[in-house]
């Protein structure tokens, strides 16, 4: 039995029949508890292969797996995995605190937590938030039941640097207390650097880097020269090289 909380093997898929492979022979393998950043510039397929593996689009069974199942085919991975990404166009008037009062079984500490980190009030009415706050909602209640993998696509733009910061501390103690596996596409490198335990880079949908974040040399020279942000500058030199 696989170990790995999150597998893909040789994974191709495009939108159409006869249309570009948006994604090309993607392989990786996360084991859980493991916090990847999934890096790329536009149209590289992040979100794509974020959808993927949040079972938003069919794929043969055997190439696109999580927690050992089928990512499209199995339905109780709905309870287990959370993809958190896109528009949450939730916006019928009614209050933050009746929205909590539909899940009797999520830990109320939990939920105490997640609006002290997201800065959320339990009498925002969903119908008059900002964006901003509609995010911030969004992101409140798909980590409310503590999911087993976490699917991240860019939900920290819209964030202030302390929402934010309290956000990925939150996440990597899931992450190191409950085994959470966290895949987190972003273009926001601030404080990654120790945040993350490997990286991911897709290029024209192929997987053309990835490892364990200790294991790019690149990374480790840019720290010993004390470059500010040395994420950063690592992956502005790897998106120049493929627009070279």
């Amino acid at each position: 039995m696989t170990s790995a909380a999150i597998e893909t093997t040789d994974l191709t898929f495009r939108y159409r029949p006869d249309g570009p492979s948006v994604l090309d022979r993607v392989s990786l393998r996360l084991d859980r508890g493991s916090r990847c950043l999934l890096l790329g510039g536009n149209g590289a397929g992040k979100t794509t292969l974020l959808r993927v593996l949040g079972g938003k689009h069919m794929v043969a069974p055997e190439v696109a797996r999580v927690l050992g199942r089928s990512a499209f085919h199995d339905p109780s991975l709905a309870t287990e995995v959370a993809f958190l990404g896109g528009r949450f166009p939730f916006d019928v008037d009614i209050t933050v605190e009746r929205v909590l009062s539909s899940y009797p079984l999520a830990d109320p500490a939990r939920i105490a937590s997640l609006i002290d980190v997201l800065g959320v009030e339990r009498d925002w009415h969903m119908h008059t938030v900002s964006d901003g706050q509609r995010k911030r909602v969004q992101i409140l209640l798909g980590l409310l039941d503590a999911p087993r993998v976490l699917l991240l696509d860019e939900v920290t733009t819209d964030l202030d640097v302390l929402a934010r910061n309290d956000l990925l501390a939150f996440l990597a103690h899931d992450s190191e207390s409950l085994g959470t596996t966290i895949l987190y596409a972003t273009h926001i490198f601030d404080g990654l650097e120790s945040w993350a335990t490997h990286l991911a880079y897709l290029e024209r949908g192929r997987l053309v880097r990835f490892a364990p974040l200790d294991a790019f040399p690149e990374i480790d020279a840019a720290r010993r020269a004390s470059t500010s942000s040395p994420l950063l500058h690592v992956v502005l030199d790897w998106l120049r090289a493929s627009r070279g």
